[in-house]
């Protein structure tokens, strides 16, 4: 478990305020209008916490990125970065070296089915990147079908792929990517009123889109397993698997994105263990190693890694595979087994994050709907619970998001520092967070809350 809460150490504003200058100065932030953005100089951080220079202490709600699986500073994986770094701080990717070695065979052993080759990134939107090429290359074919509501990353492929508004602005139409709905009952776009109902209609519309695609131009189709920012979307009963077949069906390879979703973070080891369900290549990242040093990957199963046995694979990373990178993956793999920290994220959930967080919908006119699993759960906030109209329009900015900031500006003061994505507020704490620190979080949540209520009609 994390260890006890930390105090903040004594103020220090002088220090906090030339971290912030040289930031405003130099650092050029992603995602952000730059004049616009005031962000907060960090002193430090410890398990589930961290604080700034004027003693002020959060409860993290976000895992940095929902990376930081392991909580912040674990001692173990520190030393396993410190130890690494004094026996070979680096070394050429091309090359057998023990920790890249231990890194894979630890991380094929928990990847479902025949996924038994990796493919080390320095990142997930790399990791979606080279598994898109994988697949391209394996079927000869130049399509790839991705759903809308998903997030797979910011370089080129990836941002085509990604379904959210972070898409618009780098769309060049010409990466042979076509978008489809998946299934969310909430917000259906199928009319559905039942799971089932959803699951089938969004099963016939992705049979649909890939007939009049195609069938035999589509390379792959990547989902999220459970889709992370875009909303925590748990798929309905048998759609995976109807994906799997469909896929099976035309010759398409089956891409999971678990950057978000993997290594504890939905109380199994991968999101894709809740379904029974197989990929031909999974993506993966942030919590294979809580972040503490860069390190994404592609796990490649039998059939796709045989496609590049004779013929060379055209991709690769100067880093691929980092020395440092992959002994924080065999500490944090290691310290996960050894605290049952996926067991706790899965306990911690059923227990105290899923009853809590129902429990304030009850009582919360703002909360149209609690879902999730794991450490990974969302909050839609509205502002009728009738006509279940987003607090805040999609994609909304300025003035028009000012409920939603106002929400996050009364978690802060309470020292729970959210995630907000537009009309949403995710419990994403890290996975091996106490119940007590679940408990806190939520108490500050019921605060927060009773602000966005405000916006309710």
């Amino acid at each position: 478990m994390t260890p006890h809460a930390p105090h903040a150490p004594y103020a220090d504003p002088a220090a906090g305020a030339a971290v912030k200058a040289a930031d405003r100065a130099h650092v050029f932030h992603s995602w952000s209008a730059q004049g616009l953005i005031d962000p907060l100089a960090v002193a430090g951080a410890e398990g589930a916490y961290f604080w700034d220079y004027d003693g002020n202490r959060y409860l993290d709600f976000t895992s940095g990125l929902v990376y930081t699986n392991i909580g912040y500073q674990h001692p173990t994986v520190v030393a396993a970065i410190q130890e690494q770094a004094g026996k070979l701080a680096t070394f050429a990717p091309a090359f057998a070296i023990e920790a890249r070695s231990e890194a894979a065979r630890l991380i094929a052993e928990r990847t479902p089915g025949d996924l038994d080759k990796i493919f080390f990134t320095n990142g997930g939107a790399e990791a979606v990147e080279n598994a898109i090429r994988m697949a391209r290359l394996h079927t000869g074919r130049p399509k790839v079908l991705s759903a809308y509501r998903s997030y797979h990353g910011a370089t080129s492929t990836a941002i085509n792929l990604t379904g959210d508004p972070r898409r618009w602005p780098s769309d060049n139409g010409s990466a042979g990517v076509v978008h489809f709905w998946a299934p969310f009952l909430y917000r259906s776009p199928f009319y559905a009123e039942t799971e089932a109902e959803e699951c089938a209609r969004a099963l016939q519309h992705l049979e649909d889109t890939i007939a009049f695609e195609g069938p035999a131009a589509v390379a792959a189709i990547i989902l999220e397993t459970v889709p992370g920012t875009a909303g925590i979307m748990t798929p309905p009963p048998g759609y995976l698997a109807g994906v799997r077949e469909i896929c099976d069906r035309y010759g398409i390879v089956f891409v999971l994105d678990e950057v978000m979703a993997g290594f504890g973070r939905t109380g199994a080891w991968f999101a894709a263990d809740h379904f029974d369900v197989v990929p031909d290549l999974l993506t993966f990242a942030k919590g294979v190693n809580s972040g503490y040093v860069p390190l994404g990957g592609v796990a490649i199963s039998a059939e796709i890694a045989a496609t590049f046995e004779t013929r060379p694979y055209p991709g690769g990373l100067t880093y691929s595979g980092h020395p440092l990178a992959c002994a924080a993956a065999v500490a944090t793999i290691g310290v996960m087994e050894d605290e049952k920290v996926v067991e706790n994220a899965a306990r911690i959930g059923e227990t105290v994050l899923g009853p809590g967080l129902r429990e304030l919908a009850e009582r919360h006119p703002s909360v149209g709907e609690v879902r999730g699993l794991g450490a990974f759960w969302a909050l839609e906030l509205v502002r009728n619970r009738e006509t279940r109209e987003p607090l805040v329009p999609y994609n909304a900015s300025g003035e028009a998001n000012a409920p939603m900031a106002a929400f996050g500006a009364a978690a802060k003061k309470r020292g729970l520092w959210p995630f907000i994505n537009m009309n949403r507020t995710h419990a994403v704490p890290a996975c091996n967070v106490t119940e007590a620190e679940a408990k806190e979080g939520l108490a500050a949540l019921d605060i927060a809350l009773a602000v966005a209520d405000e916006h309710t009609v």
